[in-house]
């Protein structure tokens, strides 16, 4: 988390990843207003840009091409982003509503939500019509269908709902791209408009230029109809006609996201009524831009191109507006030069009313839309070389060389100290000294006895990682619990201890009440209490928790026993997710199904597991390693894991394989290295593009470097020691309960003086001495089941 550079004092939220936050987040990078704390609101890690969308329609361009990385806008503008869907505003108690969490507060609000085009009343609409807006449904949902269409399994139908420029380009893009799917089947596509000819409004000359493209193209043309019906074979027109189409679009009109009526803001035709400075007329603490706003001194049509002028003058007002000082005036040009995609790579020009469309020039103007294009998106896709120096050796490899370089010092449990430095500084610690107290070497908590009571009690504390204050809490909390399900406890009773930056007073109780509301969305469910803490002020954000549990059968670290499956309940990899996301070059998508995964509770596995574990532990700050040689020791066993076996988040493996790393993982590694015997093939590293693509791909069998078994976990999974008999029973029954679980290796005997943990590139569990050889490898969850569990 970034250390203010000034005391917090005004909260401006952003809700909304449109083009003209976007350009707000990268200017405010540059230059930020010292004492305000920027926040965006968003769904989604990334935003599209809506420029390219034809084109990616039409297959030239891959779905990360248009993705506007927010994760990484909002790093380098040190801003908080929240990931989640606002539905309402309360300008008079100035607090936003959000879908999944309590309402924020600010002191200044901006609204770039965009518009939907989502089609209503027709029955059928809401299973059968897909609205070209907002883009990720609309993208999924067109990519499945040309899939189907390539693969046979469709028919190459299709139609478009609403003639404008957008839905234009929507058509001819369809009908190339169907074309390349199905080269033996000339594709049927109809365009659809209520109006007596297409582009309602705009001039004749581009409507009858862009009619002839249309004919060219075998799009065949409707107007002055309206859809009365949709079904799974076509749709059905008010004037009686059935038109067969397997995909159904709208792209008519322009849709106020439906929660703004509810403000209390003014609005014209449902968007947030502006004035020359982007400011609501009604509300002046509230801001509005892109197609959100309507500029009430000078309407002018939905089009990216405003937002994308509306930004510096956004930013800067919104900096005056918070320091008292006189806004300026936003004037937007009367007319601008359209480039109109066209299906293949080709394009025409508008301006004044004037069209540029020759068949020689099509494609030099189409080239030229795609220059501006991808220069828009490289400047607000700047990120430095993500490569690291060379690990570092000898006396130094303990992590004070990589900080010696520039390295950020991670945080969540990456912040933490290193083993072999902890371990020295506890040296010289007593045994507790009392009977109602016990602490055996290495277990997740100590024990203690009330009465006939036995309770697990356990303390984690780490710095910021994340600039929102309620998942911090959230996740922390989560962490702090792993410890006393780890020793087969059922929590009880927490207790918070937090240190807030520099920020008034009233920013110091809204902050604190977003801790703990994340600790008791955590806590609740869990069954534990939040019964009091500590708070203080210091040079930056971290919060920890003391955490009881009652404790019938503790589970230590020495029961594993030779045969024995060992289990683990989440995927690795958030250590060097967390460490890139630092620096500013991780993926977005990744970040956020690493948030997912650190955000899904142990507990429920924790329930499965005590029963049947005979060892057990969380997998956090000392890495898979470490925790699974922590426990080898105790039980005076060895373990022999496979590489393809361990699940990874998407994403880890190709920063690991760069050398992105967590400021912890050198020390991790030189704390065990010498008890770990890796084959060859372990030593290699993954092969050339193992790393699975997308957050659906993500934990596929892959193999990661070496790297990953030293990755500091925040919020990790349990690692338990099961029967081998029990193993496929309880895979299952995890599997069952909503959660994710894999089977990555097997207790062993001990070899004197071998070390303990043989770690082998390919490795199948079916042929591991833990499983009958009958037994199936275990499937891995996949990356959805994560994220799905932690939504609920």
């Amino acid at each position: 988390m970034r250390r203010p550079d000034a005391p917090i004092t005004r909260d401006i939220v952003l809700i909304g990843g449109g083009h003209a936050h976007a350009l707000l987040l990268r200017r405010w990078a540059m230059r930020p207003l010292p004492g305000a704390r920027l926040t965006l609101i968003n769904p989604e890690p990334t935003a599209p840009y809506t420029g390219m969308l034809p084109g990616l329609v039409a297959g030239h361009y891959r779905r990360e091409a248009l993705e506007i990385d927010l994760v990484r806008l909002a790093r380098r503008a040190g801003a908080r982003l929240v990931l989640d869907r606002a539905d309402g505003l309360d300008p008079v108690a100035r607090r936003i509503r959000l879908s999944g969490r309590p309402p924020i507060a600010y002191d200044l609000a901006s609204i770039d939500i965009g518009i939907t085009s989502e089609l209503r009343g027709p029955p059928g609409a809401e299973a059968h019509i897909v609205a070209a807006k907002p883009l990720g449904p609309f993208a999924d949902a067109w990519e499945r269908f040309v899939a189907e269409v390539a693969a046979g399994r469709a028919a190459p139908e299709a139609a478009v709902i609403g003639a404008g420029v957008g839905g234009v380009e929507l058509a001819l893009a369809m009908v190339h791209r169907l074309r390349a799917a199905r080269p033996d089947q000339a594709p049927a596509l109809t365009l659809l408009e209520q109006a007596d000819r297409i582009l309602p409004g705009a001039p004749a000359p581009l409507a009858d230029a862009l009619g002839r493209r249309l004919e060219a193209a075998g799009v065949r043309v409707r107007t002055g109809v309206r859809v009365a019906a949709a079904a799974a074979e076509g749709v059905a027109l008010e004037e009686g006609e059935s038109l067969p189409a397997r995909f159904i679009v709208a792209a008519a009109g322009a849709r106020p996201q439906p929660w703004l009526a509810e403000t209390g803001l003014a609005l014209e035709h449902g968007f947030v009524r502006v004035d020359p400075h982007l400011r609501s007329v009604s509300h002046p603490e509230v801001f509005a831009a892109g197609d959100a706003a309507y500029m009430a001194e000078s309407p002018r049509p939905k089009a990216g191109v405003f937002a994308v002028r509306q930004a510096p003058i956004l930013a800067e007002n919104l900096a005056r507006a918070a320091s008292g000082r006189p806004l300026r005036a936003y004037r937007p040009q009367s007319d601008f030069l359209k480039l109109i995609s066209l299906g293949p790579r080709e394009a025409l020009a508008t301006k004044w009313g004037r069209v540029l469309d020759a068949a020689w020039l099509s494609p030099a103007l189409w080239r030229w839309k795609d220059r501006i294009d991808r220069a828009f998106m490289d400047r607000l896709s700047e990120t430095p070389d993500p490569t690291a120096p060379e690990a570092p050796k000898g006396p130094e490899a303990d992590g004070v060389a990589e900080l010696r370089k520039g390295d950020p010092l991670c945080g969540g449990c990456g912040s933490k100290i290193g083993p072999i430095a902890l371990a020295a500084g506890l040296s010289g610690l007593a045994p507790p000294g009392r009977d109602d107290v016990s602490r055996a070497p290495g277990d997740d908590s100590a024990i203690l006895s009330v009465g006939r009571a036995r309770l697990a009690i356990s303390v984690d504390q780490f710095r910021a990682f994340i600039e929102d204050p309620y998942e911090l809490g959230r996740i922390a909390a989560l962490h702090a619990l792993g410890d006393v399900w780890a020793m087969g406890g059922a929590p009880q009773a927490v207790l918070a201890s937090a240190t807030l930056p520099p920020m008034s007073p009233a920013k110091q109780a809204e902050t604190l009440a977003e801790i703990l509301a994340g600790a008791e969305a955590a806590l609740g469910p869990a069954g534990a209490a939040l019964a009091g803490g500590h708070s203080a002020s210091g040079a930056e954000l971290s919060i920890g928790f003391t955490a009881t549990g009652l404790c019938d059968r503790p589970i230590g670290l020495d029961g594993a026993r030779p045969g024995d499956a060992l289990i683990l309940t989440k995927p690795l990899g958030v250590g060097a997710i967390l460490a890139a996301e630092m620096r500013g070059v991780v993926d977005g998508r990744n970040w956020a199904e690493a948030l997912a995964v650190m955000k899904v509770s142990n507990g429920p596995a924790a329930a499965i597991l005590r029963e049947r574990a005979r060892a057990m532990t969380d997998v956090t700050g000392f890495g898979l390693a470490g925790h699974l040689i922590g426990m080898l020791r105790a039980s005076g066993s060895a373990a022999e894991i496979g590489l393809v076996a361990l699940p990874v988040l998407s994403g880890a493996v190709e920063l690991l394989s760069k050398g992105v790393r967590s400021s912890l993982a050198p020390a991790n590694r030189a704390a065990v290295w010498s008890e770990i015997e890796p084959d060859a093939g372990a030593m290699r590293g993954p092969p050339a593009s193992s790393d699975p693509a997308g957050p659906e791909a993500g934990m596929r069998p892959t193999r990661p470097p070496i790297d990953i078994l030293f990755d500091p976990q925040t919020a990790g999974g349990l690692l338990a020691a099961i029967p081998a008999d029990a193993a496929e029973a309880v895979l299952a029954e995890l599997r069952e309960a909503g959660g994710a679980a894999w089977r990555i290796g097997a207790v062993v005997a001990a070899r004197p003086g071998a070390p303990r943990l043989r770690v082998l590139a390919d490795y199948d569990v079916a042929d591991s001495p833990a499983a009958p050889s009958s037994a199936p490898s275990s499937a891995p969850s996949s990356a959805a089941t994560i994220a799905s569990a932690a939504r609920s």
